[in-house]
């Protein structure tokens, strides 16, 4: 039933998405153990660490339990209602999390027209240069995108030319790959994203700081909103499933 991994998207999510498939036509159900990660690799004609990245991101959806020493086991679906709990609590965390990145990188916007640092503002359209690089390659690599993605975002803070504000760079890089890890994959966001920063960069580039802060604000809500949608095609998910084993 394991079959090689076709070479679209990254490995990881290939396997992932294989493995899904599988506890989906209840071809592995819960409890079941799956191959070693010698063995899955061989099976899939990939590499290990490919095998660990998927089973840990599986893991920490909760759709594979890791017993260290007995090996990978295909967890027990949680409940309608632990489902709903979560994704509620992720909407609350969301809202929490997108509030912080307006209070961070608006200002920031703002402060890099106003400083005009021309170098730092070229390592800005550079790290938005190698996400339109990204963008154009095939197959798509959405961890390298949410890298380049980032990437843009710190330099434009780092634009900003605020010590203390750099001081926030690691909090800021941890809270932009929780945003970004899923919303990027939803259908044409990735070249809205694309437009948005580029209203931030030209915007920097021509001193003007109101429409920086606008352009930064709008961006940071038109994430959010998406992050939203994304929540709530969860949300249906779940009440489909609920209805299909109920």
């Amino acid at each position: 039933m394991w079959q090689s991994v076709a070479p679209v998207g990254t490995i990881s999510d290939r396997i992932a998405q294989q493995i899904l498939k599988l506890i989906g036509t209840e071809e592995i159900k819960p409890g079941d153990r799956l191959p070693s990660e010698r063995e899955l690799a061989v099976l899939l004609g990939v590499s290990r660490p490919s095998v660990r990245e998927a089973v840990k991101a599986l893991e920490a959806h909760g759709r594979l339990k890791v017993r260290h020493g007995q090996g990978v086991f295909v967890a027990e679906p949680p409940s309608e209602k632990e489902l709903r709990a979560a994704l509620a609590q992720e909407e609350l965390s969301l809202g929490e999390l997108y509030a912080m990145r307006e209070v961070l990188e608006v200002p920031a916007a703002g402060w890099a027209a106003s400083a005009s640092d021309e170098k730092r503002i070229a390592a800005a359209a550079a790290a938005l240069a190698d996400m339109d690089r990204a963008i154009g390659a095939t197959p798509t690599d959405f961890a390298r995108l949410q890298a380049r993605d980032s990437a843009f975002h710190m330099r434009m803070v780092e634009a900003a030319g605020n010590r203390f504000l750099e001081q926030t760079l690691g909090v800021l890089q941890e809270m932009l790959a929780t945003s970004m890890e899923t919303t990027l994959r939803l259908p044409g966001r990735l070249e809205k994203s694309r437009v948005e920063h580029e209203r931030i960069l030209d915007a920097v580039r021509r001193g003007d700081s109101a429409a920086a802060r606008t352009a930064a604000r709008q961006h940071i809500r038109s994430a959010q909103r998406a992050a939203r949608l994304r929540l709530q095609n969860e949300q249906r998910e779940v009440g489909q499933a609920a209805k299909r084993t109920g």
